[in-house]
């Protein structure tokens, strides 16, 4: 009888995770996350099959506990194995020592300490402050929230080690006017973090603001959630790096959609996504970094002046759909850390182009084809200045097959077609927290 009751009680553990970046088959059990006196990173395990490493997760005390599971890469160009905590994919909180917070209008919410705290109500001109110590993990829980502020963000994290927003049932941030400076610091975003952040529940938040969405001047993570954001500026923009793992994200903005750029530091700033549905109107760049945008996995759909650009952008799995004007893939020349290269191995990309002077894919160095599905429509499917080599996948340009890569432009000094150097895998490490 008890092992009757043991493996019933296994079962319905099993039965609260679901799968991100990954299909049901790869579902985990797990386990604890939101603590109020949380002060370490949970730990978790690394398990590689084929080139894919799934974050496992350790049963602790919060039974209940509802777990996304990231099937990261370990291969690419990023090292992406131990990206992820548990922490960062736990999509609820526990409630066992969680505060309460109702907003009322006028009246900041400053939080100085690890914990949980679960926000509701409507109020105006209201800033949640975090200034916490250096090794505090805090928990904001956006529980039917909404705030409309002038010129002041809706969060404010002032220090902290790492900040999650957890969002159960519908959310709204705003900001209206122009944002009013924090004597030096420029707070041009609805949720402004100078330390790691990371975006995650079950629930919806809707931002609207006159400059960013989301600023994170560290690591910026997504792992859950339904985030809509209208902005003038970028929708989500990070100084570190942006990793998204899953979650369905709308972003319509007349700047960048994803930006990541730290502008005292060209060796860093970095994008990896290997999950989630994202949506993107942008008036620029649908997706922006510095460094590397290295992409495993999920559903992305962006319209934008250029879909992608970076330095090394690398595509080994996901379905992506790109209308441009300007470019739809461009790597270009952001970064000495990396050399200038977009790189296919996996995949289902369809880039759609405007008129005139613009290119499918354009490289400022590499061009490397090595599988997945190439479908550009284009009066310029590829230019490059570098190599290029073709060893796998398909190539079709505007309906026709193809195992060539023709250099319409000439840039790459006619180097195009089936040979060319083939860079490796991992070029090094990024910097991981």
């Amino acid at each position: 009888m008890l092992k009757k009751f043991t493996a019933l009680f296994m079962i319905a553990i099993l039965a609260a995770s679901f799968t991100a970046c990954g299909t049901a088959q790869n579902q985990s059990t797990a386990t604890s996350a939101a603590s109020s006196s949380a002060s370490s990173q949970a730990s978790e395990s690394q398990s590689e099959v084929a080139s894919t490493v799934e974050t496992s997760k350790k049963s602790s005390g919060n039974s209940n506990a509802v777990v996304t599971t990231a099937n990261v890469t370990s291969t690419g160009v990023i090292n992406a194995a131990e990206l992820f905590t548990e922490r960062d994919l736990t999509q609820n909180y526990d409630e066992s020592d969680a505060q309460a917070v109702s907003l009322t209008d006028g009246q900041t919410v400053n939080i100085t300490k690890a914990g949980v705290y679960v926000l509701s109500g409507t109020a105006s001109n209201v800033t949640v402050t975090v200034e916490a110590g250096d090794e505090d993990k805090v928990q904001i829980v956006l529980d039917g929230v909404s705030i409309t502020n002038t010129s002041a963000p809706c969060i404010y994290v002032k220090n902290a080690d790492k900040v999650f927003v957890t969002t159960q049932n519908e959310n709204s941030l705003s900001v209206t006017g122009a944002f009013t400076a924090d004597g030096e610091t420029n707070t041009d975003a609805v949720i402004f973090s100078k330390d790691d952040l990371v975006l995650n529940g079950t629930g919806t938040l809707t931002i609207q603001s006159t400059g960013n969405g989301v600023t994170c001047k560290d690591d910026l993570k997504v792992t859950g959630g339904t985030i809509n954001i209208t902005c003038s500026s970028d929708g989500l923009e990070a100084n570190e790096s942006l990793a998204v793992a899953d979650g369905t994200i709308t972003i319509k903005t007349q700047k960048d959609g994803i930006h990541v750029e730290n502008d005292e530091d060209a060796s860093t700033g970095y994008i990896y996504i290997c999950g989630g549905t994202l949506n993107i109107t942008a008036g620029d760049d649908g997706v922006h970094a510095t460094t590397v945008c290295q992409i495993d996995g999920g559903s992305l759909t962006i319209e934008g002046a250029e879909g992608i650009e970076a330095t090394y952008v690398q595509v080994n799995g996901g379905t992506i759909t790109i209308n441009a004007s300007d470019d739809g893939i461009n790597a270009t020349n952001k970064s000495s850390a990396y050399a200038v290269t977009a790189e296919f191995t996996g995949g289902e990309i369809t880039i759609n182009m405007g008129q005139g002077d613009t290119d499918g894919i354009d490289s400022n160095g590499n061009l490397y084809v090595k599988g997945g599905t190439l479908n550009i429509n284009a009066q310029s499917p590829f230019d490059f200045d570098g190599q290029s080599g073709y060893t796998g996948g398909t190539i079709i340009v505007n309906g026709t097959e193809t195992n060539t890569i023709t250099n319409q432009m000439m840039g790459g000094g006619m180097r195009g077609g089936m040979g060319g150097a083939m860079p490796g895998g991992n070029m090094g490490g990024m910097p991981m927290r």
